[in-house]
């Protein structure tokens, strides 16, 4: 009974978990790579995968303890599946820890790029050279417009969802 209670998982981490999983899903939506342009490339699937994880930590932040804790399962299984992918691409033991450090400053630049873009919303200049520089690696694309309006949606979408229904690892995205 003890040890039953000592091993199982927190209710923020199997949220952060399950967000994580709807992450991952959508993420792997065929429209964001053939309607919206994202590059279907390593690089172009870590801009997608990061994009979906900052819409929900940006929909937790500032919504009590339990939203805190479970934005951070959400970000530290975010962090380890990228360390989980590194290894199965065969980057070295010795590599992975710099690859990481790497990743995790791309990771924090991003937030900070998305919240300077979100701060400026209705207006879409910034988070139209935002999505150029990252998913569309500095190539001008006809899909940006459309990509905008599908971030635009989506963070939307997030702000009517019921905070508890999240708390509770329930996402429902918007369709791509």
């Amino acid at each position: 009974m003890l040890l039953d209670r000592l091993f199982r998982p927190k209710p923020a981490l199997t949220a952060g978990r399950a967000l994580y999983a709807a992450v991952v899903d959508q993420s792997r939506t065929p429209a964001l790579y053939e309607v919206y342009a994202a590059p279907d490339t390593v690089e172009g699937r870590f801009e997608i995968y990061t994009l979906h994880v900052f819409l929900l930590l940006d929909r937790l932040k500032r919504q009590g303890p339990q939203a805190s804790d479970t934005a951070q399962a959400l970000f530290d299984t975010y962090v380890s599946s990228l360390d989980d992918a590194l290894r199965e691409m065969g980057v070295g033991d010795l590599s992975v820890g710099k690859k990481m450090r790497k990743l995790g400053e791309a990771f924090y630049g991003r937030v900070k790029s998305y919240e300077t873009a979100f701060d400026s919303l209705p207006e879409t200049d910034g988070l139209k050279a935002l999505l150029t520089r990252t998913v569309y690696a500095e190539t001008e694309s006809e899909a940006a417009p459309r990509l905008i309006d599908y971030v635009v949606a989506q963070r939307s979408a997030l702000a009517e969802q019921p905070l508890d229904r999240l708390l509770a690892g329930d996402v429902v995205w918007s369709p791509a």
